[in-house]
C-alpha cells in the first residue's frame, strides 16, 4: 500500500477498572492483544494495539484502570495510565454506562483531563460502553451529565463486547488522525513481545478458572522459550503467588487445576502462533512480589512518582 494520503496517530484509552478498555482495544484491532478478565485492574502495563481502518493506522494505548492506589504496584500502574495523556493525539475516555450515573471517580478523571490544559480539551472522546444494559432515557441523561462536566470532542455509545458501535468509532478516528506515514508494519497488531503475551494469556486463564479463590496479586513470568526445527515452540512459565494456600488452589487436587489452566493457555497460544506449543507451568510462592520493583520491568512498567488524579 502506498504511503500517500495515509493517516496515523496514538489514541489513549482510559477509564475506571472494568469499564471495558481492553475489550474495546481488542474489538478495534480485530483480535486479542490485551487480556480481559472479570478481575478489576487486570491490565497492568500500557499495551499498544494497532488497528487499521481504511487509510489510517490507529495506535491504541490500552492503559491500566485509573483508581485510587494504595500499594507500590498500583501507584505505578496508575502513573502509567496518566502519563499516556502526554503521548496521545487523542484520548478515549470509556465509561461503564451500566452503572447508570457518573461515579465520583469518573468525575475525578474529568478533573484530571481539565488539569492537562486547554490544548487537550478538544482531543478527548467520550465512549459510553455496555449500553445494552441500560435504558435509553437513562443513557441519554448520563451522556448529558458527563458532557456538562467536560467539553468532549464527540460522544459514542456502544457495546464493545458484542461489537455494536465499534465500527462507528473506528471510522471517526480514521477521519481525525493526522496525515502521517504508518509507524508500524501493516501486519503488526501489537508491540507486546510474545514472551510477555504467553505470560499474560496464562494469567488471564488463571482469572477465568479461579476468579473467586485467587486474589489480584498473581504474577506470571516466561522463564524460557525454545523454538524447534519443525516450527513448534516450548514455553516454560513460572506462576508466582504470595501464599502457600494460593499455590494449592492453583495446583488443584492432583494437579488438575494447573493442567486445565495450561491446556486453555496452550490452545490460545497455538491459535496466535499458528504452530504446536509445548507449555510447562510451575507455581512458586514469593511473598510480597508486588512490592519488588525489579518485577515490574517484566511487564513493561517503570517506577514513577505517583501523582494523585484527585
Amino acid at each position: 500500500m502506498s504511503q500517500k494520503n495515509k493517516q496515523c496517530g496514538y489514541v489513549s484509552v482510559i477509564g475506571l477498572p472494568n469499564a471495558g478498555k481492553s475489550t474495546l482495544v481488542n474489538a478495534l484491532v480485530g483480535t486479542k492483544v490485551s487480556i480481559v478478565s472479570r478481575k478489576i485492574q487486570t491490565t497492568r502495563s500500557r499495551i499498544l494495539g494497532i488497528a487499521l481502518h481504511k487509510n489510517a493506522q490507529i495506535i491504541l494505548i490500552d492503559t491500566p484502570g485509573i483508581f485510587k492506589p494504595k500499594k507500590t504496584l498500583e501507584k505505578t500502574m496508575v502513573s502509567a495510565a496518566l502519563s499516556s495523556f502526554e503521548d496521545a493525539d487523542f484520548i478515549v475516555h470509556i465509561v461503564d454506562a451500566s452503572t447508570k450515573k457518573p461515579s465520583k471517580s469518573n468525575h475525578d478523571i474529568v478533573k484530571k483531563l481539565i488539569s492537562q490544559g486547554v490544548d487537550k480539551t478538544d482531543n478527548v472522546i467520550l465512549v459510553l460502553n455496555k449500553i445494552d444494559k441500560i435504558e435509553k432515557s437513562i443513557l441519554l441523561g448520563l451522556a448529558q451529565s458527563l458532557n456538562d462536566a467536560f467539553p468532549y470532542k464527540a460522544t459514542f455509545m456502544m457495546s464493545a463486547l458484542n461489537g455494536r458501535g465499534v465500527e462507528d468509532l473506528a471510522e471517526y478516528l480514521s477521519q481525525i488522525l493526522p496525515e502521517s506515514l504508518w509507524l508500524f508494519p501493516e501486519d503488526q497488531i501489537t508491540d507486546m513481545p510474545m514472551r510477555l503475551m504467553a505470560a499474560e494469556i496464562t494469567r488471564e486463564k488463571i482469572y477465568d478458572q479461579i476468579h473467586q479463590e485467587i486474589p489480584y496479586s498473581v504474577f506470571v513470568k516466561t522463564e524460557s522459550w525454545e523454538n524447534f526445527d519443525n516450527g513448534s515452540v516450548k514455553i516454560s512459565l513460572l506462576i508466582y503467588v504470595e501464599k502457600e494456600s494460593q499455590k494449592g488452589i492453583i495446583l488443584g487436587k492432583g494437579g488438575a487445576k494447573i493442567k486445565s489452566i495450561g491446556k486453555a493457555a496452550r490452545k490460545e497460544l497455538e491459535e496466535i502462533l499458528g504452530t504446536s506449543v509445548h507449555l510447562k507451568t510451575f507455581v512458586r510462592v514469593q511473598e510480597n512480589w508486588a512490592e519488588q520493583a525489579e518485577n515490574y520491568e517484566l511487564f513493561g512498567l517503570e517506577i514513577q512518582r505517583y501523582n494523585s488524579f484527585t
